[in-house]
């Protein structure tokens, strides 16, 4: 019998959001010139307040109130009538250096011995419904959001747009698990104050429905454009006016959307949050891992939908155990579990191995903050990086390194495929 999944994304503008990517902006400040800086940085945002929170061992020092407000105000939150600006937001910071303890369990003699900075679960998942390997509900609630968010930056053909927003997608299924159509959108999004409720309800529906979806429709490959009919139905702002939003609206903290910042609710989460912290803490760097694996095994041609899960425990530099789960859908002639004895030959899932493979001690992460950290396109930047003092840096940064298929043919070879 057919099925419903849903799945939801929220906008760089929403408060979990603003903090992540202010967490972030930190961390990437840290490594830009510090690539060894241990960063566990929390940052919560309500009216008209930041505050960050958390522990650092590093040598450099940074304007972490500039840092907080350039980000905030990069997002949008530039006018007073928000009641959460850049420009005028107070920022008290309460960070401090890291714990000893636990320092002395992750930093060894040898980087090669490093120690996971944290125990936990961590888990990667890949399916070959969409061209990036992602599912595709969430995928399609990233991209409206982006869209959303390009359309406010124009400010020409919809004028009215604040920066938070939230949306959701509902497919339905087949039996054999193949998309057959879109069964409904749900768009709430932050705007100007309208003279008239009645009029600004139907400006909005009629400007979601047939300007922004239309641009995200455009950027989908065509077996995806078929699934967009007349038969969705539409929410759009459902619960009326929304001019009250962002930070004075609902209060943000780093790590509260961990299902939209991976894969929507399919496949599985170990509960730890990514934004915030430094590579060393395999809630972030593992979980990155985990991506990478399940993308190659399904591009390979393994399997059609592949969860990867691996688990630590602090200090230890070995992962205690690999688990593959391709839901029954496995191109080769083993179990899962000969599949992960397989997969633990081929990928070195030691803390360190992981942060060389990916080169995760570049500052990349700002851009992992808002719209999911899985799916996205792997590319190059260059960014500037300034320090109080005066002295700035430029870099060339890889971004997204856990999305390239580079052990496509490693797996080919040694599942003989």
């Amino acid at each position: 019998m057919p099925y419903l999944f849903t799945s939801e994304s929220v906008s760089e503008g929403h408060p979990d959001k603003v903090a992540d990517q202010i967490s972030d902006a930190l961390i990437d400040n840290f490594l830009a010139f510090d690539a060894e800086s241990k960063v566990a940085c929390e940052t919560l945002v309500t009216t008209g307040q930041v505050v960050l929170a958390g522990e650092v061992r590093s040598h450099t020092y940074l304007d972490v109130q500039k840092i907080a407000r350039d980000t905030i105000n990069k997002i949008g939150y530039t006018k007073g009538e928000y009641m959460f600006d850049g420009n005028s937001c107070g920022v008290l910071s309460a960070i401090h250096e890291q714990s000893e303890e636990i320092n002395q369990g992750v930093d060894r003699g040898s980087k090669e011995e490093q120690g996971a900075g944290d125990q936990g679960m961590m888990f990667g998942y890949a399916t070959n419904e969409t061209e990036n390997y992602m599912p595709l509900a969430l995928d399609l609630s990233h991209r409206i959001l982006i869209e959303l968010a390009k359309l406010r930056r124009e400010n020409k053909d919809i004028t009215y747009l604040r920066p938070d927003s939230k949306s959701q997608v509902t497919i339905e299924y087949s039996d054999d698990n193949v998309p057959q159509r879109i069964d409904a959108i749900v768009v709430s999004t932050q705007h100007d104050n309208f003279s008239d409720d009645d009029t600004m309800l139907a400006k909005i529906r009629e400007d979601i429905i047939n300007i922004l979806i239309p641009r995200v429709v455009a950027t989908l490959p065509e077996n995806i454009q078929k699934l967009f009919n007349s038969n969705i139905t539409y929410h759009i702002n459902p619960t009326g006016k929304f001019v009250i939003g962002g930070p004075h609206g609902d209060t943000g903290l780093t790590g509260r959307k961990i299902i939209v910042d991976t894969y929507g609710g399919k496949g599985a989460h170990g509960g730890g949050a990514f934004s915030g912290k430094d590579p060393s803490k395999v809630d972030r760097s593992a979980a990155y891992a985990t991506r990478h694996i399940a993308k190659n095994l399904v591009a390979a041609g393994v399997a059609d939908e592949v969860l990867v899960q691996v688990s630590y425990a602090i200090g230890v530099v070995e992962p205690m155990g690999i688990f593959i789960d391709t839901y029954g859908t496995s191109k080769v002639n083993l179990n899962d579990g000969e599949i992960a004895k397989k997969v633990s030959e081929i990928f070195d899932m030691r803390p360190y191995a992981i942060e060389s493979r990916l080169k995760l001690r570049s500052p990349m992460y700002s851009e992992t903050a808002a719209y999911g950290h899985m799916g996205r396109t792997n590319r190059t930047v260059t960014k500037t990086f300034s320090q109080p003092n005066g002295d700035s840096k430029t870099i060339d940064v890889e971004l997204f390194t856990w999305e390239k298929l580079d052990y496509v043919n490693a797996v080919k070879t040694a599942f003989d495929l």
